[in-house]
């Protein structure tokens, strides 16, 4: 590869890497301004965005992409709230499964209603935002 082209693709990856940062900020500020809507933090936002059914702290960590500690803590305020239960682990009995109570389930469900209005998202089509899905699975696979 020739100085040149190096170059123009440093640039063309420093643009994407902008549009890709602009992108997560936009999400982030759209989750902050819906969690606040319902009394949330963005962090249990993100919990409770990711809690799709019962899942163990290690798993919703991993998805919400902090640190199991940091789960812990957020799940206790909603566990507080009367939003999530710890309950045993059918097959480990050293984990428990976290699961929406019927408060939580409802919270939920406004939640999700309200992350889609508006959403950064919303601009592109179906077809196109699974485009785009594909490509960031390519790019970044968890």
């Amino acid at each position: 590869m020739t100085t040149s082209e190096a170059e123009t693709r440093a640039a063309a990856e420093r643009n994407l890497c902008g549009l890709v940062g602009a992108l997560a900020r936009q999400i982030e500020g759209h989750v902050r301004e819906r969690a606040a809507a319902l009394d949330l933090t963005t962090a249990q936002a993100v919990a409770l965005r990711e809690l799709t059914g019962p899942m163990t702290m290690s798993d919703l960590a991993g998805r919400m992409g902090c640190e199991p500690s940091n789960a812990t803590f957020v799940v206790d305020r909603l566990e507080q709230q009367g939003v999530v239960e710890r309950r045993p682990h059918p097959s480990d009995r050293r984990a428990k499964l976290l699961v929406l109570t019927q408060e939580g389930a409802g919270l939920r469900e406004r939640l999700l209603g309200l992350l889609t209005e508006g959403s950064p998202l919303a601009a592109l089509t179906p077809g196109e935002q699974s485009v785009l899905q594909e490509l960031l699975e390519r790019a970044a696979p968890r």
